[in-house]
């Protein structure tokens, strides 16, 4: 974890969102999108940084007013009910947490703003990975709601920003698969009774039999699971609380008796 968590996070001026170049030739492009690879391990994402990822991304463009968020903000967004699939229930420990994650990633930073009286937190994708905005919002819809088609994310992105056609749509997803160091998207292969294939994020990794089966996710409770030695620290509080209280009894029943 960050030494002090709520120093202000440092992000160089000269990291800027570039747009990447459109692709040559369809054909190539499919060849280097199933070729490239997921982003490395490093950099992969839990379940819940993406959520928080894709919250932040998403507020900035549909909420700009109160951007960036606030921590309980932040848990509200990824805990509410419509635009996201699965539905969590994450405590604001465990959006913590996915906070400390994406800022060790550089993909997350405190704002420290003149009249903020609260820690805020701002989204940096493009400090790892920049993107242009129309790019990013495909890729926050797919961190939001799971695999989707082309169709589906020219609906539903659409609160974000105003989407061009279908066909700019897939020439943006391409992008994004066939760039050279590591794909951030994948086209997923139709399957059976589906009439469209649909693509899918890779920032937490290669999809899931479900994702690629399109089993659509059920409601889910994120569990916190702490580093060992915070564990070890909270057992060890536990255990003094526990004695003081013993301690107090005994105080107590000695001042009854006086």
């Amino acid at each position: 974890m960050n030494a002090d968590p709520l120093a202000p996070d440092s992000i160089p001026a000269a990291a800027m969102p570039a747009s990447p170049a459109a692709a040559d030739d369809d054909n190539a492009d499919d060849d280097a999108a199933a070729n490239a690879p997921a982003p490395s391990a490093g950099l992969q994402l839990s379940a819940l940084e993406a959520r928080v990822l894709g919250c932040l991304i998403e507020k900035e463009l549909t909420t700009p007013d109160v951007y960036p968020l606030s921590l309980n903000a932040l848990v509200n967004a990824c805990n509410q009910r419509n635009n996201r699939a699965p539905v969590i229930e994450a405590s604001a420990d465990e959006v913590g947490l996915a906070l400390d994650g994406l800022r060790r990633k550089q993909l997350a930073a405190l704002f420290a703003g003149a009249d903020s009286r609260v820690p805020k937190y701002k989204q940096t994708l493009d400090l790892v990975w920049p993107v242009e905005t129309l790019a990013r919002v495909l890729l926050a819809e797919l961190l939001l709601r799971g695999p989707q088609t082309t169709a589906e994310l020219r609906a539903r992105a659409g609160r974000m920003r105003a989407m061009p056609d279908a066909g700019e749509i897939e020439r943006l997803l391409a992008d994004l698969a066939a760039r050279p160091s590591e794909s951030l998207v994948r086209k997923l292969a139709r399957q059976t009774g589906q009439k469209e294939a649909r693509w899918t994020q890779l920032l937490t990794g290669e999809p899931s039999a479900a994702d690629i089966a399109g089993t659509v996710p059920a409601p889910v409770t994120v569990t916190m699971t702490l580093p060992p030695e915070v564990a070890r620290r909270l057992d060890a509080l536990e255990a003094e609380v526990a004695r003081l209280r013993d301690e107090l009894v005994t105080l107590r029943k000695a001042l009854g008796d006086a």
